[in-house]
């Protein structure tokens, strides 16, 4: 749904948009003028750029600089809530796409933006609630849900066998076979590439497949199985340790505070 009673283009300094997609919607690459900070109040999104991957689950957000070309494939029924900034007004924010955390009062304002339709600056009101939004998004701590893959193309051959196969806890030593270097030399790619070692960036990858998998409503135990855990309970302990609930308590929560 977008608001289509507006200020002056002129005048507008955010513009909002509220939409319900249902499971793998896909929005299909495409840029925007403007900067643009992303939040669903339910689901996963999976957002896509030339240079990464970012899953975004409800109380999380994805911050767009203008310009950067993106998809966006939805998981579960998502609830988006979409700001578009002018640059001029965020350019002490990152130029490149982040996950960030998004605090109570975020969503609020995020809900009452909504609720405005648009921000524009020859409303006092308006430029104090701007005011606000931009305080909390630099303030917002980023967190680990982007998944790069490295550019050196042997290490590309070995994450792309990871990528494609979440469930496969195949030793380093089996998955260089062919790729052109040792174990020892695709660890320390990882390292100076993407900052964590080999093991990391794996489970990583299994995290976001298992934030996908839970957001379209597999149990817990068939997800912790999809991803190569033979142990349900280690792959709650490694989710909580990361998202900081259980998988059961992070989806119910979704369910309860949906707007």
């Amino acid at each position: 749904m977008r608001h289509t009673t507006k200020p002056p283009e002129e005048h507008i300094i955010i513009r909002s948009l509220s939409l319900t997609m249902p499971s793998g919607f896909e929005i299909e690459e495409h840029a925007h003028l403007w900067a643009q900070f992303i939040y669903a109040t339910n689901g996963v999104m999976t957002v896509t750029t030339e240079d990464g991957t970012w899953v975004v689950p409800s109380r999380r957000a994805v911050w767009v600089p203008s310009m950067i070309h993106h998809s966006i494939v939805m998981t579960g029924t998502v609830t988006m809530r979409t700001l578009f900034f002018r640059p001029r007004l965020v350019k002490k924010l990152p130029v490149s796409c982040r996950v960030m955390g998004a605090s109570s009062l975020m969503r609020e304002l995020i809900l009452r933006t909504i609720e405005l339709g648009f921000l524009y600056k020859n409303n006092p009101k308006h430029m104090r609630l701007l005011d606000l939004i931009v305080d909390e998004l630099q303030e917002r701590r980023e967190t680990a849900l982007e998944l790069q893959m490295p550019s050196d193309p042997r290490s590309h051959i070995v994450a792309q066998r990871v990528h494609d196969n979440p469930r496969s806890n195949e030793s380093l030593h089996y998955l260089v076979k062919g790729c052109g270097a040792s174990p020892r030399t695709i660890e320390r790619a990882f390292q100076r590439e993407l900052g964590m070692t080999f093991g990391q960036w794996r489970q990583q990858v299994k995290l976001l497949h298992a934030l996908r998998l839970l957001a379209d409503g597999s149990s817990v135990s068939n997800v912790a199985r999809e991803v190569g855990y033979e142990n349900t309970s280690a792959f709650i302990a490694m989710f909580k340790r990361t998202m900081g609930l259980t998988p059961h308590q992070y989806f119910m929560h979704d369910e309860a505070h949906a707007s």
